[in-house]
């Protein structure tokens, strides 16, 4: 019982203080972090990041990591390679989506699924930092020293079944994202991390296949 009360007067000081485990405090000027992220998501055009992914799963012993290089270019247009510890590829081409592993590739359309297609728009609107008219999500504001961390937790039916949270980490000295976590409802979790990013550098369109 004593463990019980402990952490529950332990949730009331995180909560009056508004102070998170982590570092992150409650961001108190939401209206002008908005605007002037917005005003940055704008101005991009392209980007291109190496990226260092870790996959957590409570069934094993040791984290899962992967590396690879990511593209962007407006207007929804991804490129997801991975080159270690194997090659995957995935392409988000506008309404579609295509996975190519090893040598085989499968293509699918994202409007067909409600679920599939709000996170496709997430994954679109938190690289060009557009994240504040997508109603199947909440949105809470963090920040720390160099970060804006922001808590995006699904609002769509059945969504929540799969998904407990998506965390964007936003660097306050560009505006861009640096990291995405995405947790699990057991706590497993995916997180990627963006590295050497580089903005408005020209990409061609045949970046975006499989070919």
């Amino acid at each position: 019982m004593r463990y019980y009360i402990f952490f529950f007067f332990l949730f009331l000081f995180s909560s009056a203080t508004g102070q998170r485990s982590d570092g992150f405090k409650v961001l108190v000027d939401t209206a002008s972090f908005k605007q002037k992220m917005e005003k940055e998501s704008q101005s991009v055009s392209t980007i291109e990041s190496d990226f260092v992914q870790e996959k957590y799963l409570s069934v094993m012993s040791e984290k899962i990591i992967s590396k690879g290089h990511f593209w962007f270019k407006k207007s929804n247009l991804l490129r997801w390679e991975y080159t270690n510890p194997y090659n995957y590829l995935i392409i988000l081409n506008k309404s579609k989506i295509s996975i190519k592993d090893n040598n085989k590739v499968n293509t699918f359309d994202v409007s067909a699924n409600k679920m599939f297609k709000s996170i496709n728009e997430i994954m679109i609107n938190a690289v060009v930092g557009n994240l504040f008219n997508n109603k199947d999500y909440g949105v809470t504001y963090f920040e720390n020293d160099k970060n804006y961390l922001l808590e995006l937790t699904p609002l769509l039916k059945g969504a929540s079944l799969f998904l407990k949270t998506i965390q964007l980490y936003v660097a306050k000295s560009d505006y861009g994202i640096v990291k995405v976590k995405m947790i699990e409802p057991g706590n497993d979790y995916t997180s990627i991390d963006f590295i050497n990013r580089v903005k408005n550098q020209p990409i061609g369109d045949e970046k975006f296949t499989t070919k």
